[in-house]
């Protein structure tokens, strides 16, 4: 009883901080989660405007192929780069407040899965227009997207477990994750790579939910058990290491601070 009590407390509280995550971030924004809607419209109009000719021998339907990548790089990436400062950035809540660390990673990663779902209008949008048509198999990106936040939250865990003892890492990260998106085959075919960066591409995990997402929309085709494999692997494997990681450093994490 007791357990179940503290289980929705931090739920409750989960709650409120996203609540509270979204309306700080929108807080100066006349059109305020619209963005969330409108931004990736935008970046797909002049995207495919800028690359649609290049590939489009290669590429069938290419606004929704840059669409489908975009949508898993931007939650990554934005999801990310905010949990990165979580800890520091809520020193007083820690510390005075004593709330569970990890509820404050958590919420950060979970606000940018929000705004996945608020964009997920506009992809619907987008299909409908381009004449994709919708099936049931579409319904396993739900399950995807499952698995793309258990690897988002364990890489979030350890990069702001690092950032309390490295602030260097925040900007080290911006340089890295620029070299990933162009590693992730966005806005390009990764058929038409050969040698290692071909190897690199393919082992990506952000590129896995990528192409298999890519898939599931595009093509109507399920990950085979293999690529299903790999994206547990990626997904499972990161929520354990870096929770470890989070867990045995708690203590030294509110000292820093």
């Amino acid at each position: 009883m007791h357990q179940n009590n503290d289980r929705r407390q931090q739920w409750f509280i989960l709650q409120e901080l996203v609540v509270r995550e979204l309306k700080r971030r929108y807080a100066r924004s006349y059109l305020g989660v619209l963005w969330s809607v409108l931004h990736p419209l935008l970046s797909m109009m002049i995207l495919s405007f800028i690359f649609s000719s290049m590939f489009q021998r290669s590429i069938e339907n290419y606004p929704i192929y840059y669409l489908s990548g975009y949508l898993i790089w931007q939650t990554f990436s934005t999801a990310t780069t905010h949990a990165l400062s979580a800890l520091a950035d809520n020193r007083a809540l820690l510390l005075k407040a004593r709330l569970s660390p990890s509820l404050l990673v958590t919420a950060r990663v979970a606000t940018a899965f929000v705004n996945l779902g608020y964009s997920l209008i506009a992809y619907v949008v987008m299909l409908a227009v381009f004449g994709v048509g919708v099936h049931v198999r579409m319904l396993t990106a739900f399950f995807l997207f499952a698995l793309l936040f258990l690897f988002t939250l364990g890489i979030s865990y350890l990069l702001s477990c690092a950032y309390v003892f490295f602030g260097d890492i925040k900007h080290l990260y911006a340089v890295f994750l620029t070299l990933w998106m162009y590693c992730s085959a966005i806005f390009y075919p990764a058929s038409q790579l050969e040698g290692l960066i071909r190897t690199v591409v393919h082992i990506n995990p952000l590129f896995c939910f990528i192409d298999a997402l890519r898939g599931i929309v595009l093509s109507g085709q399920l990950p085979d058990a293999g690529a299903f494999g790999v994206l547990v692997i990626w997904s499972v494997g990161a929520l354990i290491v870096g929770r470890w990681v989070f867990q045995r450093s708690r203590r030294e994490i509110v000292s820093r601070l």
